[in-house]
């Protein structure tokens, strides 16, 4: 008997251009691993975030990511769990997980995403 993979849900922000772009770079990267991967947009959708006890504000300013066992990550751990998923980025999954690199790289993150948040006017 086949079992197909249990996929993983990204709540993403499909308003956002680049956030866009950044999903189909995933899915080029990733090649067939992607297709256990299901995209989500959050926009419109915040009823369903309160019900898997996602803060809808918290969706826009940070990536979610519900696992196979149904586990919400958010923020470095939700892009730790979407790359270790993908072959070609599981070094990055693992680099970006050390301890001088993570607290960084989400200083960076939520900077850029709050700058684009304002200039956009949904901040």
């Amino acid at each position: 008997m086949h079992q197909d993979k249990a996929k993983i849900k990204v709540y993403y922000d499909g308003a956002c251009p680049q956030c866009v772009k950044d999903r189909l770079t995933y899915e080029k990267l990733a090649g067939k691993t992607g297709e256990n991967v299901c995209w989500i947009d959050i926009t419109g959708r915040e009823q369903q975030l309160r019900n898997l006890g996602i803060d809808p504000h918290k969706a826009l300013t940070e990536l979610h990511v519900q696992d196979e066992n149904q586990q919400i990550h958010s923020e470095m751990d939700a892009y730790i769990v979407l790359m270790s998923k993908a072959p070609v980025l599981k070094p990055l999954a693992w680099l970006i997980g050390l301890p001088l690199i993570r607290p960084l790289l989400a200083k960076i993150y939520h900077w850029q995403v709050n700058r684009r948040l304002r200039r956009s006017g949904r901040l």
